[in-house]
């Protein structure tokens, strides 16, 4: 399958430019509907409707506004917006390295793959670099009228830009209370680490599917076939509190489906 890129950029720190394309390296693939008129199966369309006197406002009418913690209205107009985005620029500029696995995962955002343009040396020698030295390197860029900070690194050989989430974005662990309760008695912590080890096996992404998309186009194809969708209901699980019951039920469930 072929993709195509999605914007195109410079990788830069000190003297060094590295031309790149971005390619998207994941995509929506939800199932999307369109709202119908019950009457007539017609498309209907959304409006902006004045809360007061439930009035259709044209868009040209409309005001954008911040309300405030006390309920001032802060008015906006589309000039002072666009005045504070980000110059735009092609440069993804590399502002420090660091080890591998310094960032972890509740900084990640988004997945972009990376692509030479123009110059495959410079590229290749980029991907080479960051094997050898084995880091990623803290990038800074503005696509599309917004900045983004993010992870330059390798995948099976291939950079990538992962896109990270602000400081302000991130809630802190220490947000969350710590687990309290009693400790595990010698037997449940050996039926937990039975469980464990049954369950022990490689990360295989290509199993995780969707299911709940792929049972909704089951039921679109059997629907636009005229065929009757049986609903399924699932069986009520009954709630154990004894956690030896819990876990033994559990290892011999593990045990059945292998």
């Amino acid at each position: 399958m072929s993709i195509r890129a999605m914007w195109k950029g410079v990788i830069r720190f000190d003297s060094v430019r590295v031309p790149v394309k971005l390619y998207g390296a994941v995509e929506d693939r939800n199932v999307h509907f369109r709202l119908l008129h019950r009457q007539d199966m017609e498309p209907v369309h959304q409006h902006l409707v004045n809360a007061e006197t439930d009035e259709v406002v044209p868009y040209e009418e409309i005001r954008r506004a911040y309300i405030t913690e006390a309920g001032d209205r802060v008015l906006l107009d589309k000039a002072e917006l666009e005045a504070l985005e980000p110059q735009p620029s092609r440069d993804i500029e590399i502002v420090s390295f660091v080890p591998l696995q310094a960032i972890d995962h509740r900084w990640y955002d988004r997945p972009y793959y990376l692509g030479p343009d123009e110059n495959d040396a410079a590229f290749s020698a980029l991907a080479d670099a960051l094997e050898e030295m084995q880091v990623e390197g803290i990038a800074r860029w503005v696509m599309r009228n917004k900045s983004y900070m993010g992870a330059l690194q390798l995948y099976q050989g291939c950079p990538m830009l992962m896109s990270l989430h602000h400081a302000e974005e991130v809630v802190p662990v220490e947000a969350l209370k710590p687990p309290e309760g009693p400790p595990l008695d010698k037997r449940e912590l050996g039926l937990a680490h039975q469980l464990i080890e049954m369950l022990e096996s490689e990360f295989q992404p290509q199993e995780y599917h969707d299911e709940f998309r792929d049972h909704v186009l089951e039921m679109l194809a059997a629907k636009a076939q005229g065929k009757q969708v049986k609903k399924h209901v699932p069986k009520p699980r009954e709630p154990s509190i004894d956690l030896s019951q819990a876990l033994e039920s559990s290892i011999r469930q593990v045990r059945k489906q292998a």
